[in-house]
């Protein structure tokens, strides 16, 4: 299998790809390239984190809106303080990025996607505001991008470094020389804490919403 870093950096720069599609590809370049952390860090942005404590800054306490399930009108605004959402309205995603693109993707500019309270949480809470309602945080759209974009981001800056190197052009392997010249750059964290500094910034896009007939034939699914 080849693996263009060229390539790989374009692709993170196209709307029309979705990071689902993006990932094996990094993955490749990373086993060939020997860049064990950062294959490590690929495949668990792919799977998802077991442990809420490994995962990434940017999947940590993301800010959501608390809401209540009211048996007239649905999900409604929970009568919540500021200081009740600042502390109880915010969570962790620790899914792989095709669950979370797959929310994204499917939701329109403006959405949100709903997660329940921990049960812990919710019945202090519930105790606090006085409501047995279930309580849930409802995380925008905007959160979910935001998230996919910086490991989107980390991937094409990891890309950019490596074309500095001078590892440009498709390759079916990497010589030992070739590896040894980029070893330097098997550092994930560095790429996604620049990333993070500098997602609204670099040339990544947002995440795309699926048309209508995307929608109701599945592609998105």
């Amino acid at each position: 299998m080849s693996a263009s870093a060229n390539y790989l950096g374009e692709r993170t720069q196209d709307s029309g790809e979705l990071l689902d599609e993006i990932m094996p590809s990094a993955i490749t370049l990373a086993m060939m390239l020997r860049h064990k952390k950062m294959a490590a860090w690929l495949r668990a942005e792919l799977e998802g984190y077991q442990d809420h404590d490994a995962a990434p800054l940017y999947r940590r306490n993301l800010p959501g809106h608390i809401v209540a399930k009211s048996p007239q009108y649905g999900w409604i605004p929970a009568p919540v303080s500021d200081q009740q959402t600042q502390e109880y309205g915010h969570l962790d995603l620790i899914d792989g990025t095709k669950s979370l693109e797959k929310i994204c993707v499917n939701s329109k500019k403006g959405d949100g996607n709903r997660l329940l309270l921990d049960e812990d949480d919710m019945a202090v809470l519930q105790k606090q505001i006085n409501l047995t309602a279930e309580l849930a945080i409802n995380l925008s759209r905007d959160v979910y991008s935001r998230l996919l974009k910086t490991v989107r981001g980390a991937i094409y800056l990891w890309t950019q470094e490596l074309l500095a190197k001078g590892l440009a052009g498709e390759h079916n392997h990497y010589s030992p020389e070739e590896r040894a010249q980029v070893a330097e750059l098997d550092t994930p964290e560095h790429f996604w804490r620049k990333a993070m500094n500098e997602v609204d910034t670099l040339p990544i896009p947002d995440v795309r919403s699926a048309g209508f007939f995307e929608r109701m034939f599945g592609r998105a699914s």
